[in-house]
């Protein structure tokens, strides 16, 4: 089960999903497709956001790309409440749930 934070929406996993099987999305395209009940300017804030924790790269002009915490988001290997990696999986610009991070 992904382990989504308290500041995502239920729109930012097909958002995210839609980036990933598309290797970028553009913000008006994603308004475009049968998935995304939401607004443009709906889907440009959930993109800003999901950019903020790391979960997308902005590319410029409406156009972003999923990094590889989104991808571990997406494959159930991070937590984005906690912003840490679960089981010691994913890259190293990151804590994991076995390493927490410092208050």
């Amino acid at each position: 089960m992904r382990q989504s934070g308290t500041w995502m929406t239920i729109w930012d996993d097909r958002i995210l999903e839609i980036i990933r099987d598309e290797d970028a999305g553009r913000v008006g395209a994603l308004t475009e497709r049968d998935g995304i009940r939401i607004s443009q300017s709906s889907v440009s804030r959930r993109c800003k956001k999901l950019a903020e924790h790391g979960l997308l790269t902005p590319l410029g002009n409406g156009v972003y790309t999923i990094t590889d915490r989104g991808e571990a988001y997406l494959d159930e290997e991070y937590d984005a409440e906690n912003e840490v990696y679960l089981n010691g999986n994913g890259s190293q610009d990151g804590p994991t749930a076995s390493q927490p991070t410092e208050s």
